[in-house]
């Protein structure tokens, strides 16, 4: 099952993100073929990230916890919440 983790970050914590961004983008290369994507969300001037939108493979709901727990972002506080999403992708999904 696909779930989707969407991610919002905390007001004014651009720092926070750039400072841990190759650990993060090292942690989501690290999970394989489990990741199907992954990406920030911008605000409307498209210059500054303000979440993630991560979509990977799990078992259940709390595999796809534990995958957004070990998230250096996660570690790093700087998401305000995350919701975690059974998802199903049916257009040009490069699987089906």
């Amino acid at each position: 099952m696909l779930y989707a983790l969407i991610c919002t970050d905390k007001p004014h914590s651009e720092e926070v993100r750039l400072q841990h961004r190759p650990a993060h983008r090292e942690f989501l290369a690290s999970l394989g073929d489990r990741l199907k994507f992954a990406g920030p969300f911008l605000c409307d001037n498209l210059t500054t990230a303000t979440g993630s939108l991560i979509v990977v493979e799990a078992s259940n709901r709390d595999e796809a916890l534990l995958v957004a727990n070990e998230d250096p972002y996660a570690a790093a506080d700087l998401f305000e919440s995350v919701e975690i999403r059974p998802w199903d992708w049916v257009f040009n999904n490069p699987e089906k």
